[in-house]
């Protein structure tokens, strides 16, 4: 059984990649796991993530995963940002979901927060998204 906190990972990457809302703004080639700023903008780096183990409930754990999206743009403002955002949210509601051993009962984006990078040239968007997953039967 993988990690749900990886499975959730997973499931953002195959999701942004795939939705057309969000790869109309930034290609898929720049959507990235890694860990500093990206070289191309747009882009968007999955990011941190935590996992909350659940209790056995019916013969099945639920878990609450969470999953950091950074959202980079070569902007003075946060425009791009903020149309990028509200893309990978609409890209992350609809289901069914499941990847890696479990499926998912719940996905939502539960926060955005918006910043200027201190260098004047770029803005950054952290958007935030919780599931609960179930353990899928073997």
């Amino acid at each position: 059984m993988s990690d749900p906190a990886l499975s959730l990972q997973a499931m953002v990457y195959a999701r942004l990649s795939a939705a057309t809302g969000v790869t109309a703004l930034v290609p898929a080639t720049n959507i990235l796991d890694r860990n500093h700023r990206p070289e191309q903008f747009p882009s968007i780096i999955i990011g941190e993530g935590q996992a909350i183990f659940g209790d056995n409930i019916q013969n099945s754990y639920h878990d609450t995963a969470f999953c950091d999206i950074h959202i980079w743009a070569s902007e003075v403002g946060l425009t791009t940002a903020k149309a990028i955002a509200g893309a990978v949210k609409d890209a992350i509601a609809p289901g069914p979901w499941s990847v890696d051993g479990y499926n998912a009962i719940n996905v939502r984006t539960v926060s955005a927060r918006y910043m200027r990078d201190p260098d004047g040239v770029f803005s950054h968007a952290v958007l935030t998204i919780e599931a609960l997953l179930m353990e899928a039967a073997s």
